[in-house]
């Protein structure tokens, strides 16, 4: 049986955060884990798909990306009324309604809401979805089309079979990058659930890492001076880490969630390689922001490895299964753990890949940016990149080159 080779794109990246509290659990302490027998300083992956997620506000148009909310039915009012100012106010707030219903979607009125509105002598809110939905804006705008064609009869409208399953059709086709990426599930209509592109693993430091906690005063700065003392005192939990963080991308299910190309003119392969740019440069450089006024750890990666490769994602976080220790001769954490995967990495690669095809291909399909001196060791693993922006553009053509090739 032939198997088809797979395509896909893994980010490494090694970063240190200094005192910091960016992604934190219940009781307001950074979140940790224990890996390797050790507690490790943790960021879970949801708290970097978000940062992920906003870093895309500056590399995307708009109309490339989707929004997750409740409120889709005004959502789409509002185009409805765009298409047609003579459809407005409670007539387009019905005709989306509708039209969301016949996609499939569960769409009424929060009791809650409407009970606070009858108390405030307000109109009924609008209807909204049960859950979080996440619509890309030309799925938006093609319901909203929908709608005004069957205005005059919208019932009757969708009775139409046709028209109907146009609908659902709107809704589960020409998904927006952050959609095609991370995905979306829709619990009372699951054939309009998309399967997450994105995998992203929870960061960890390759460390092990303490809590410490952070004892502050703020003055009254109308205090007499007759009244010493802090106008508040309080404490905040923090800890220092250098995190390995991990992603990967199934670039043939991201190709499938995004669909062809929207121009005529342009290569079928311009949305998948797009959108994979978008991620890899995001996801290098975003940082979620917990804290971040108290602590402003700005930082970004010292060594990032991007891999294209033809088999099942492969995490490198098993070479800090045993936790890096720094010393004065030993050096910080960082220089041991990029010494860490220089010498994981090929061992991995050679006994897990076939030689003739998957581990030479990857060989050649890995590039590597390393700033500083204690992230050279990665450099050997690799193209080297001067640049985030050179890295970014390597791999979006090695993917365009890869999906031309498949055909």
């Amino acid at each position: 049986m032939t198997v088809t080779p797979r395509t896909i794109l893994e980010i490494h990246a090694l970063q240190n955060v200094p005192p910091s509290n960016i992604n934190r659990d219940d009781t307001g302490s950074p979140k940790s884990a224990v890996y390797g027998g050790v507690k490790r300083a943790r960021v879970s992956s949801q708290a970097w798909k978000r940062a992920t997620r906003q870093a895309f506000d500056g590399l995307l148009d708009p109309a490339e990306l989707g929004v997750r909310t409740k409120q889709v039915v005004e959502l789409v009012a509002r185009r409805i009324t765009a298409l047609d100012s003579a459809l407005d106010g409670d007539t387009a707030l019905k005709l989306a309604a509708d039209t969301l219903r016949a996609a499939g979607l569960k769409v009424e009125v929060s009791k809650r809401k409407a009970d606070q509105a009858k108390k405030k002598g307000e109109a009924e809110p609008a209807p909204e979805t049960a859950y979080l939905l996440f619509l890309s804006t030309r799925q938006i705008d093609g319901l909203a089309a929908l709608a005004v064609e069957g205005a005059g009869d919208i019932t009757a409208f969708f009775k139409d079979k046709t028209n109907k399953d146009l609908a659902k059709k709107t809704a589960d086709t020409r998904h927006s990058v952050d959609v095609a990426l991370f995905g979306r599930m829709v619990a009372d209509s699951t054939d309009l659930n998309v399967d997450a592109a994105a995998q992203v693993a929870h960061a960890i430091s390759v460390h092990r890492a303490e809590t410490e906690t952070d004892y502050f005063t703020a003055v009254d700065d109308e205090n007499e001076e007759d009244e010493p003392g802090a106008g508040m005192i309080g404490t905040v939990d923090f800890n220092s880490s250098t995190l390995y963080r991990y992603a990967a991308v199934d670039v043939d299910l991201l190709e499938r969630n995004l669909g062809q190309g929207l121009k005529a003119e342009e290569p079928a392969t311009t949305p998948v390689r797009h959108a994979a740019e978008a991620f890899t440069h995001s996801f290098i450089s975003s940082l979620p922001s917990g804290k971040i006024n108290t602590f402003g750890n700005h930082t970004l990666p010292d060594a990032v490895i991007v891999t294209l490769r033809t088999s099942r994602p492969i995490s490198y976080v098993s070479a800090f299964e045993k936790a890096v220790v720094a010393g004065e001769e030993a050096g910080g954490h960082m220089e041991q753990a990029c010494q860490r995967l220089a010498e994981y990495v090929p061992q991995i690669e050679k006994a897990y890949g076939d030689e003739e095809t998957t581990h030479r291909w990857v060989t050649t399909h890995r590039w590597v940016l390393a700033v500083g001196p204690a992230a050279k060791p990665v450099s050997v693993l690799g193209t080297q990149s001067e640049s985030v922006k050179e890295l970014v553009a390597a791999v979006g053509q090695a993917i365009a080159e890869r999906l031309e090739q498949r055909g």
